[in-house]
Parts: structure tokens; C-alpha cells; sequence
């Protein structure tokens, strides 16, 4: 009984606490300032926030408050409004960054927010609006996710989602990484919804702010040609291709994924 008293008195206080901390803390360890804005993280398909852990580690050590954002993968719009919001909950200037799909969703979600200097893409999507994933993917021939998807998991709500299969993710996503850390991250991995990769974008934000573009020459998922025209259409501020990379060259070559989303927070 007296186990039960204090459980219920610390969940009151903590009760009472919450809504007073939520109000006064940032949101990240360190509040962002014109020198060191917030880089947000948004991790695509079929991988997880701990995908940005190597780039993350970088920044960090140069004094950049950094959130990763544990991406739904369910649609375009919902994603899209779901990262706004936890934006929306940042003090000070940000970096969005987008891996893979979440170039589709950092596209959407920046819009309307004036505390966003620039979007960096990292072998990711950045849609003109009306443009699919799908569409997007298919646009270039040399990708071949299509034959490493296992079969769809059907949804209660009707709707389909997929995986890449364990024994095809090494080689399919991430190519360039250790084995073994490869198998941990297809044992991880977070599916997406079919319908996310039909749906068509509404946001196109890299018109409207500076853009950087970043990814390998390896890359299976998205056909070097693919990657090279959203880049070109976009006119960044910087491309780079890190040669051999593959699709999560965040996690492969972290240090020049970093070294570019510090150019884009350091701009003027």
C-alpha cells in the first residue's frame, strides 16, 4: 500500500511538472543562436534516426544543437505536417536535413517557417510539386529496390507497407558499411507505407531557400542520374558526390555529410 501512495504521488507531481517544463525548456540540449543553429535530421525509408548517429557525433562536437527526427514514414502530407510541428517547438535559426524520402518531407515542412536558412538534401528526393517518390525513382533507369522489397505486409486500415528483405539490404542500401553494422541496421530498419511513395508532394521549399545536395555515385536506390537532375534543377549552393557511396552515405562517409550541413549553417 505504501509502495502504491508513492507511486501515485510521483506520478502527480510529475503530472504537475510537465506542462511547466515543456513551456520554459528548448527542445534541444542547446539553444540554437545565429552562429550555431539547430540542425534538424530526418531520416528516410527503411532506416531509423540512428542512422544520423555518425553525423550527428561530428556536429555535436562543434557546439550545433542537433535533433533527429524519428520520421512516421506514413504519408507525405502527415509527415510532413508531424516534423513542422516538432520544428515548430525549436528556439532559434535551423538546418532541415532530409535523407532519401525525408527530402520529401523537409520540403513540405519548412514551408511557412521563417526560422529555416537552408535545406540540405542527402541522396534524397526534392519533388517538384506534383512529383512522387515512385515517380521520382523510376524517372532514370540503374535503381533495383523493386527486386529487393519482400512481399508487402498488409495494414488493418487497408493500406500496404514494405521492407527491404535482410538478405538483400546489405547490398541493395548500404553497400559501403560493415557487414555485420549493416545487418543491425536491416534488423532496424522502419518500413513505409505504400501509399507515402505515390503521393504526390505539395511542397517545394527549395525554391523559396538555399539548397545542398550530397550523396554517393553508388547509390541503388536512387539512379545516380536521378539524383544529379534534382540537384541541378534546384540550383544549390553546393553539390557534392562522394564517389563509391552508397544510399546511406550519411553512414558511410559521415564526415562529409557533416562538412556540407555545416557550410549550409554557416552561410550568410
Amino acid at each position: 500500500m505504501k509502495n502504491l501512495l508513492l507511486s501515485l504521488a510521483a506520478s502527480s507531481v510529475l503530472a504537475a511538472v510537465v506542462p511547466t517544463a515543456h513551456a520554459e525548456a528548448p527542445i534541444t540540449a542547446v539553444q540554437g543562436t545565429v552562429a550555431k543553429p539547430t540542425i534538424v535530421l530526418i531520416h528516410g525509408a527503411f532506416a531509423d534516426s540512428s542512422s544520423w548517429d555518425g553525423v550527428a557525433k561530428k556536429l555535436t562536437a562543434k557546439g550545433y544543437p542537433v535533433l533527429s527526427v524519428a520520421n512516421p514514414l506514413r504519408s507525405v502530407g502527415n509527415d510532413a505536417q508531424y516534423a513542422a510541428s516538432v520544428i515548430g517547438a525549436v528556439k532559434g535559426p535551423l538546418v532541415l536535413v532530409g535523407h532519401s524520402y525525408g527530402g520529401m518531407v523537409i520540403s513540405k515542412a519548412a514551408e511557412g517557417n521563417p526560422e529555416v536558412k537552408a535545406l540540405v538534401y542527402v541522396a534524397a528526393f526534392a519533388p517538384e510539386q506534383g512529383e512522387t517518390v515512385a515517380g521520382l525513382a523510376g524517372k532514370f533507369p540503374g535503381g533495383t529496390l523493386g527486386d529487393a522489397l519482400a512481399d508487402p505486409v498488409a495494414l488493418a486500415d487497408g493500406g500496404k507497407e514494405l521492407y527491404i528483405r535482410q538478405d538483400k539490404f546489405h547490398q541493395q542500401f548500404a553497400a559501403d558499411v560493415a557487414p555485420k553494422q549493416a545487418a543491425l541496421m536491416a534488423a532496424g530498419q522502419r518500413p513505409v507505407t505504400v501509399a507515402a511513395l505515390n503521393e504526390a508532394a505539395s511542397g517545394s521549399a527549395w525554391k523559396q531557400l538555399p539548397s545542398y545536395f550530397v550523396y554517393g555515385t553508388a547509390d541503388k536506390n536512387i539512379p545516380l542520374e536521378g539524383l544529379r537532375f534534382m540537384a541541378r534543377r534546384a540550383n544549390p549552393k553546393d553539390v557534392v558526390e562522394v564517389k563509391g557511396a552508397s544510399h546511406v552515405v550519411m553512414v558511410s562517409h559521415p564526415d562529409a555529410v557533416a562538412k556540407v550541413i555545416e557550410e549550409a549553417a554557416q552561410a550568410k
